[in-house]
């Protein structure tokens, strides 16, 4: 499967699937995107583990071939689709992140086309944003905000399919 030949297909995700996804296993300092074992999700009932929430949000990305690549979900917001996205860990990092977020993301305009699309992303996280500015983002605000860990800047990034470039200059395109 090249980078530039594949296709994605947006599905409801199943619980099978949602039990593969919770143990996928990042490579460090990406572990910090991984979930709780599924059973602990399912007894806390949280996120992608509650059937109701999963059905409403949450979605499987398939490649052509029908394999498990991903995930996202559509976290709805007044006039805004908020992404919330993961790609399976060893798929990151090898050329299909733009492809992968454009589907996405045109799911999310198929769906709500009147909606904002936008997604949060730490600002630390340069592999991640390059594929996000591939796919069409563009950096619109910088902030702090909670996480488990404490507070940590962040950058908002909204989806113009291609348009304008990032107003906000930064030396991404030269990072690693």
């Amino acid at each position: 499967m090249s980078a530039e030949s594949t296709s994605y297909q947006i599905v409801p995700m199943s619980e099978e699937q949602a039990a593969a996804i919770s143990e996928w296993k990042y490579k460090p300092p990406y572990d910090i995107y991984g979930w709780l074992p599924w059973e602990q999700m399912k007894a806390l009932d949280i996120e992608f583990a509650n059937p109701e929430l999963r059905s409403s949000q949450y979605v499987a990305v398939l490649d052509e071939s029908g394999g498990l690549c991903g995930f996202a979900q559509y976290f709805p917001m007044e006039e805004v689709t908020r992404l919330g996205l993961g790609m399976r860990p060893e798929l990151c990092g090898h050329g299909h992140g733009a492809e992968f977020v454009r589907a996405i993301a045109e799911e999310a305009r198929r769906r709500a086309p009147q909606n904002e699309i936008d997604l949060e992303v730490l600002v630390w996280n340069k592999r991640a944003i390059r594929a996000y500015r591939s796919a069409g983002f563009r950096i619109t605000d910088a902030y702090e905000r909670q996480t488990p860990d404490g507070m940590k800047p962040f950058y908002c990034m909204v989806y113009n399919s291609g348009e304008d470039a990032d107003p906000i200059p930064n030396a991404l395109d030269s990072e690693s």
